[in-house]
Formats: structure tokens, C-alpha cells, sequence
């Protein structure tokens, strides 16, 4: 448990850093916010669990969120930051998350995403 917990922390420090030097944008979706969208889902990403409604829901939560250009671009970078920061991470669950949870979305939760092309 503690490991998770520090696990946990490492990804909120690294979410905020990435906010505070990140250029302003229009968005209206921080990376604490995706983080608390996302959240339950990180047992099933790295292989501690299954697939949990909340995670579903989260996921399901974030894509009505995102709304604008700016929010699906910014939720884009925040989720390429978490899944290229935090160690363990399934990218093939990653990726397939939202199809999963019965979501479409314009791209692929991966470090490798250009989120500059997310419309």
C-alpha cells in the first residue's frame, strides 16, 4: 500500500509540474482534473486489477469534459505526461481504455501522441 501511495504522489507531482510549465491555453481542463478522472483506473493499467466501473466512469466523465479543441488537446498532453512518467504502465490497456469503456476518442493514450493534431 505504501508503495502505491508513493507511486500516486509521484504522479500528482509530475501532473503539476507539467501544468506550471505549460503555456496558458484556452483550455478549461487542468491535469489534477484528468488525474481525478483517470485515477481509478490506474490498478487496471498497471496490471493490479480489473477493469472497474469507476475507472469507466471516469473515463466517460473526461470525454463529455472535454468539449473544445483547447480541452481534448489538453487532456491529450496531461494523459501523454502520466502515461510517459509513471512506470508500469500497460500501454496497450492504456490505449485501449476508452474503447473499453465505450468512449471514441481521436487518439492513442501513448508517450508518442501528438497531441498538437488532437481536434
Amino acid at each position: 500500500m505504501a508503495a502505491m501511495t508513493k507511486a500516486t504522489c509521484i504522479v500528482f507531482i509530475t501532473a503539476v509540474l507539467v501544468a506550471a510549465v505549460a503555456p496558458p491555453a484556452e483550455a478549461a481542463i487542468s491535469c489534477g482534473s484528468v488525474i481525478q478522472y483517470v485515477s481509478p483506473c490506474l490498478s487496471y493499467v498497471t496490471n493490479r486489477g480489473p477493469l472497474a466501473s469507476g475507472c469507466c466512469n471516469g473515463v466517460k466523465g473526461l470525454y463529455g469534459a472535454a468539449r473544445t479543441t483547447p480541452d481534448r488537446q489538453a487532456v491529450c498532453g496531461c494523459l501523454k505526461s502520466l502515461a510517459g512518467s509513471y512506470s508500469g504502465i500497460n500501454y496497450g490497456k492504456a490505449a485501449g481504455l476508452p474503447g473499453q469503456c465505450g468512449v471514441n476518442i481521436p487518439y492513442k493514450i501513448s508517450p508518442s501522441t501528438d497531441c498538437s493534431r488532437v481536434r
